[in-house]
């Protein structure tokens, strides 16, 4: 099987010389279909590079990623936004929301500017916010949204048409324990539908929806392990997830 998902030995550095710095060194990354991946590590160590990188809005200065087989290395500007437009879904930790555009409006913007019918596009987006418990936000402009309800916004975009990578920056840091949980069903039912999703995160909480946790540490991947047990089935039975 094909991973969705390939970093093979991915490096980035940021400038040159004495000043250079190394976000990633030497990063080893594999994500099946149907794999939900938390990466963990502390602040700038290289966890929103890895994303970026993964999502094609930034090139590796040495490495190869690649997306459902295909290398981005050597893609137009072009052919990377194509691939983003149909194959990725981001959620960014600043949410990315245009101002002038609704709810509703942000949400189906990805799948017309991909050929899918404006009525098509809108029903799509209106039944992703009524699964955020936004159906009543619909013709709200962003400055008329709190934090948490951008947040969903931004994670209704990302899920919406079936996407076959999700790449979430802290997706649910805006949001109260009950919201982030909801967010985090989304997620793992998009995986079920044969999607893979990869979190950056420091929350130990959110990783333990993963089903697999990668620890970054300046740059590098230092330790890879699987949760004993998904929270879902904690949850059901009424208590929290362990640690």
């Amino acid at each position: 099987m094909t991973p969705v998902l390939e970093l093979r030995a991915v490096t980035k550095v940021y400038g040159s010389g004495a000043v250079a710095v190394h976000a990633l060194t030497g990063v080893d990354l594999s994500v099946n279909a149907g794999e939900m991946v938390a990466v963990m590590g502390p602040s700038g160590s290289g966890k929103s590079t890895l994303l970026t990188i993964a999502g094609s809005l930034e090139q590796p200065t040495t490495g190869d990623v690649l997306v459902e087989g295909t290398p981005l290395a050597g893609m137009s500007a072009a052919d990377r936004a194509r691939l983003r437009r149909r194959h990725v879904g981001f959620v960014f930790q600043d949410f990315n929301l245009l101002p002038g555009l609704t709810a509703t409006e942000n949400i189906s913007l990805p799948l017309e500017l991909d050929g899918v019918r404006a009525r098509a596009a809108t029903a799509a987006a209106r039944r992703a916010l009524d699964e955020l418990g936004l159906a009543d936000r619909a013709g709200a402009y962003p400055d008329e949204l709190s934090g948490g309800q951008r947040q969903r916004i931004a994670i209704g975009r990302a899920l919406v048409g079936e996407r076959r990578l999700l790449l979430a920056d802290e997706p649910s840091g805006a949001l109260d324990t009950q919201a982030g949980e909801s967010v985090m069903r989304l997620l793992r039912d998009a995986c079920k539908r044969g999607a893979a999703a990869v979190l950056a995160t420091h929350d130990a909480q959110l990783a333990a929806w993963a089903d697999r946790v990668v620890f970054v540490r300046d740059g590098v991947a230092v330790d890879q392990s699987r949760p004993p047990a998904g929270p879902e089935s904690l949850l059901a039975a009424g208590t929290e997830p362990s640690r």
